[in-house]
């Protein structure tokens, strides 16, 4: 199983100038082995957010190997093609190396700032895929071409977010790349039903995604890993066996958000596996 580290890309006055949280984040998650760096997205909600492919430029400019992913990218709230251009931009700045996590967004204030429908986004996102794949494949949108970037793959791998339903469970597995379940929505039996659709599909990659890690002595419960039905807060023998149990139930990775205030944790974190 690979672990990768979810970094929040909100306002932390603690924490320093917002670039130097990342490139220190960044730097630190591919000197320890970690498999992955991602961001999530939110606009309309909580402390003042960075745009997460705008965020992960910048952990690009400083890693080389890792994966650099979005869990998830609400994709029906943006303009598809323009979507498609920073998403491709992105990837060439990372050398291939983006994972592209997609959802329809559930919180209304998001949709709302973009003066998207919040109630056609289940119809809108493959709609929306659609149109960036065509992008991608230097077809014409609207009479005009964008010319693909030399020596680049197609398009990401696309992971499509999904919490229990079974009809987009299996879309992940028969349109995209890879499924990514909820630390925060979905709970244990969610997770093993879900794999189980999944891997009947013909499903590849299976990751959990969005659980909150805390493995300190004396943790600090935020609001997201109190909200969460699959957490890490515990103690670390506790949390390699949930680790254990998430591995044999099938999942190939598992993406933390560790605390933003330990960032020396990382290391403790690592030696889980």
């Amino acid at each position: 199983m690979r672990l990768g580290i979810v970094f929040l890309p909100v306002q932390n006055t603690a924490a320093g100038t917002p670039v130097r949280r990342i490139v220190d984040t960044a730097r630190r998650v591919e000197a320890l082995g970690f498999a992955g760096l991602w961001m999530t997205d939110s606009v309309g909600r909580g402390p003042a957010s960075l745009d997460p492919l705008i965020a992960l430029s910048a952990a690009a400019a400083v890693t080389e190997s890792i994966e650099l992913g979005t869990c998830v990218l609400q994709v029906p709230i943006r303009p598809p093609v323009d979507a498609a251009h920073r998403i491709r931009s992105l990837d060439a700045l990372a050398g291939g190396r983006l994972r592209l996590g997609v959802g329809t967004g559930s919180t209304q204030a998001d949709f709302s700032l973009f003066g998207a429908d919040y109630e056609s986004r289940f119809r809108a996102l493959p709609e929306v895929l659609d149109t960036m794949r065509a992008v991608w494949r230097g077809e014409p949108v609207a009479g005009v071409t964008l010319a693909p970037w030399t020596g680049m793959p197609a398009a990401p791998p696309i992971l499509l977010g999904a919490w229990r339903s079974q009809r987009w469970i299996e879309r992940a597995a028969q349109e995209c790349e890879g499924w990514l379940a909820s630390g925060i929505h979905s709970s244990w039996e969610d997770l093993e039903r879900g794999i189980g659709l999944y891997r009947a599909a013909g499903g590849k990659r299976a990751a959990v995604a969005n659980v909150s890690i805390d493995i300190r002595d004396e943790p600090k419960v935020t609001p997201l890993g109190a909200h969460s039905k699959i957490s890490l807060i515990c103690t670390p023998a506790e949390a390699r066996e949930r680790l254990m149990r998430l591995a044999d139930l099938g999942f190939d990775d598992v993406l933390l958000i560790a605390p933003a205030d330990a960032p020396h944790q990382l290391e403790a974190i690592r030696q889980l596996l």
